[in-house]
């Protein structure tokens, strides 16, 4: 099973187009793809996420559903994947499947504790709690989801996005669109393989994680990619990250 899923992820990686998230995304600054990982699981499925410790990833819960297992997708220099294990999956005990499949919100986080650090990584901070959110305000989405949706074979690197808040942000969820199209055309924005991605801030030039993405829609709410960004801020749950994290043996 599990070498079907790296000869799966050497094929991602061999096929890989010029951009990953749609909307033509470009390469993330140095210290941000270097937090950001793949994750795999049994099933088939794969998302984003964002290493907090060199065996501690954060991400999305319903990436990670009870029922399956998971691994981190680590690369060498030369660009060649193995699977890292995972020892232990802690989900947020308020997520609710049912709403976050509803676009409402709910607590999509989860932490995955490694078998041994990544090599590769460099872990990224965890945003100050209290942070407020206002119309407008700029965040940069970093994820390693396809270019082209529906087609797996364009996914696989970490790409960002430049997003901005839209409607009411407040700790329960922020909707980010591209600022050129505002969502109501195709534009950039987080698609299949990005949830669980790392929503970063940035203060005096210093990327924090303030957010995961959870969601994602087409332009005019359609399904798709391309419209809306739905992120998960952590401001709620930042207690119970650091808490967990302290169980799991990370001091963050």
């Amino acid at each position: 099973m599990w070498r079907a899923l790296l000869a799966l992820a050497c094929l991602i990686i061999s096929l890989l187009p010029a951009i990953a998230m749609v909307g033509g995304a470009g390469a993330p600054a140095a210290e941000i793809a270097r937090a950001v990982v793949v994750i795999v699981g049994s099933r088939g499925n794969f998302c984003s996420g964002v290493a907090l410790a060199r065996d501690l990833v954060l991400t999305a819960a319903h990436c990670v559903l009870p029922g399956a297992e998971y691994r981190i997708v680590e690369y060498d220099s030369a660009r060649q994947p193995a699977l890292r294990a995972v020892t232990r999956v802690s989900a947020h005990p308020d997520f609710d499947l049912k709403t976050l499949l509803a676009h409402r919100a709910t607590a999509d986080v989860a932490l995955l504790k490694l078998a041994a650090p990544l090599a590769s990584v460099a872990p990224a901070a965890l945003g100050a709690p209290g942070f407020t959110v206002a119309p407008g305000d700029a965040f940069t989405v970093a994820g390693s989801g396809v270019a082209v949706r529906g087609d797996g074979k364009s996914g696989g690197t970490a790409r960002a996005a430049s997003l901005v808040a839209t409607g009411q942000p407040g700790s329960l969820q922020i909707r980010l669109h591209d600022a050129a199209t505002k969502g109501d055309s195709a534009g950039l924005g987080a698609c299949t393989g990005d949830s669980g991605a790392p929503v970063f801030r940035f203060d005096a030039g210093r990327a924090s994680v303030v957010g995961v993405v959870s969601w994602s829609t087409g332009p005019g709410n359609s399904a798709g990619c391309g419209g809306l960004t739905g992120v998960t801020p952590l401001t709620r749950y930042r207690a119970w990250i650091t808490d967990t994290a302290k169980i799991l043996g990370n001091q963050l």
